[in-house]
């Protein structure tokens, strides 16, 4: 039977043209000697595409071949079918459709998994066919999206299992998806991480309290109280979470700091841990970094079109110094991540020295900081100095000596990018003069100073037209006239938006060209003031003149803008 079967879907395939006599020859030979099934074979040997094979094996079984798939989440069927299940045999159900269960199925030649999902859901089923990569997919979006809870695990725990539940995983990164057999301790802790992937957490904070312990996301740049587990559950929730970045369990005492790798589906998700001792127990911050989403574009960060052009003519000078500034976590590293890809091309050598490398760029040479071996921002800018760099890009500029190396490696022909913590872009020549570079080798080296910050984006599906208040309007410079449509929007909040108003973050900027009549005040160690008031002068847009156009262009909030900028200083 099994030969009447692959002879027809031969004969299928030959009749539609999409194979010669000699390929089927070819491919039948290979399985009478190794085994196989006929069309993996022709695919294999590259005489046909996947999408050719499944649409030979829709006309041959009669089942209806689909490309893509539009699924419908259906909670009672995510808990019938189990995520393994799915994962190991390619097939899933995806919909209900008058009274049949929808199912994906890549291999139609096993009928039996449709006979299990019937018995699964009591219910009749209707297949489709489709390539293994648009299952998959599937998969992940509809398990990826079940609404099993970290609250609910907590819920269900017994008081039992708090103990003896800690197990080692390998050096591979796990998919946390896969977790039915778990223990609950360790399901609760990869609950935890599901939970604030799918909610677009940066940071996971764990807090032991005095009579609780505390989980925190940072969403958006703003922390929202999650799950509070019980007491009790503690230790073995952080020996757990230290366990999986590699740390000592024992050690209790001193900080540390680990790394752990997990898979989420098809993404793959770097997770940083820190941990320090406080007055309740061990503290625990997760910084997640997911390397399966792509490094922004200059483009995509939210510049004016006077900035970008006048930025991106910058970023293309053969030498001096170009300085992004704000407080932590305003975007820094991201904006210089997006200058070095814009940048990046065979001509020429880039390298950076980092402190961590949060995402690997390909064809550029990034050094990790490492202070326990005096591998540090000065020693590893002056390692690439000899290096022969056209571009280099160094983390931080913590001290006169870094300062300087990145001044005189400017004056000698490179291109230097780096950061500094500085509240607005005219402090930065103030910061270098309080460090102890001379005014002369600021004033010559420093080509151009951006200083930013980042604000939420009011939620697309919830943002509401609103009549704004004067004075609310006066506060960011904006007049009623300057509003296109007489209104700004507010933040209402939905489940798309996790009920916060705000979806996503974009930048502000202040982008601070170092002119001649700027290097004559900064010659006479002019303060930051009157070196903002001569770029205002000029033409450049203040941060808060940033925040108030894209108030008026219903982008963010009145409230989002005077939250990130500080007063004027003027």
């Amino acid at each position: 039977m099994g030969g009447l079967i692959k002879k027809s879907l031969g004969n299928i395939l030959l009749d539609q043209n999409l194979i010669t006599e000699e390929a089927l020859s070819e491919a039948l030979n290979i399985q009478k000697t190794k085994g196989g099934k006929l069309g993996k074979i022709l695919v294999h040997l590259g005489y046909l595409s996947e999408v050719e094979l499944l649409r030979a094996m829709s006309l041959k079984f009669g089942i209806p071949f689909q490309e893509r798939i539009d699924f419908q989440l259906d909670n009672d069927l995510v808990q019938k079918i189990p995520f393994q299940f799915c994962k190991q045999y390619k097939v899933v159900p995806f919909a209900r459709e008058n009274g049949y269960i929808k199912v994906a199925i890549a291999d139609p030649l096993q009928i039996h998994l449709l006979d299990d999902i019937r018995f699964l859901c009591n219910r009749p089923v209707s297949p489709v066919i489709c390539t293994e990569d648009t299952i998959l997919e599937v998969i992940h979006e509809v398990y990826h999206q079940s609404p099993e809870s970290a609250e609910k695990m907590v819920k269900d725990l017994d008081m039992e299992d708090a103990s003896g539940l800690i197990a080692d995983i390998g050096d591979e990164a796990r998919d946390i998806l896969d977790m039915a057999n778990e223990a609950p301790i360790i399901k609760l802790v990869n609950l935890i991480l599901l939970q604030a992937i799918r909610e677009r957490a940066s940071d996971i904070h764990v807090e032991p309290l005095e009579r609780e312990l505390r989980v925190r996301y940072r969403i958006d740049g703003i922390l929202y109280d999650t799950l509070m587990p019980p007491k009790k559950y503690q230790t073995a929730i952080v020996s757990r979470i230290k366990i999986m970045s590699k740390m000592n369990i024992a050690e209790k005492r001193l900080p540390q700091d680990g790394r752990m790798k997990i898979r989420l589906a098809d993404r793959e998700v770097d997770i940083r841990v820190s941990t320090i001792p406080v007055a309740f127990g061990e503290r625990v911050v997760m910084r997640l970094l997911d390397k399966s989403s792509n490094i922004l574009t200059l483009e995509d960060l939210g510049f004016s079109e006077k900035d970008l052009r006048e930025f991106s003519s910058f970023i293309n000078y053969s030498h001096g110094i170009i300085l992004v500034t704000g407080p932590t976590g305003s975007g820094k590293t991201t904006t210089l991540y997006a200058v070095l890809r814009k940048i990046n091309f065979s001509d020429k050598n880039i390298i950076t020295v980092e402190d961590p490398v949060e995402y690997q760029l390909d064809g550029i040479g990034q050094i990790q900081v490492m202070p326990k071996i005096n591998l540090t921002f000065s020693t590893g800018l002056r390692s690439i100095l000899r290096q022969d760099p056209d571009v280099i890009m160094v983390g931080e500029i913590r001290d006169l000596e870094t300062a300087e190396i990145a001044i005189q490696a400017s004056l000698t022909g490179h291109l230097v990018f780096s950061t500094l913590h500085t509240n607005d872009s005219a402090g930065a020549i103030t910061r270098l003069h309080d460090m102890g570079v001379e005014p002369y080798l600021v004033a010559s080296s420093v080509i151009a100073i951006l200083a930013q910050r980042l604000v939420r984006l009011l939620c697309p599906k919830c943002k509401k037209a609103a009549r704004p208040d004067p004075f609310s309007l006066e506060k960011i410079g904006l007049r009623l006239e300057d509003l296109p449509e007489g209104v700004v929007y507010t933040s209402q909040g939905c489940s798309h938006c996790l009920h916060t108003g705000y979806r996503g973050r974009t930048g502000i900027y202040e982008l601070l060209t170092i002119d001649d009549e700027i290097r004559k005040a900064i010659m006479g160690r002019a303060e930051a003031g009157a070196i903002k008031k001569i770029g205002l002068k000029r033409g450049m847009t203040s941060l808060r003149q940033d925040g108030a156009r894209k108030v008026a262009a219903g982008i963010t909030t009145i409230e989002e803008v005077l939250r990130v900028t500080q007063e004027d200083i003027l």
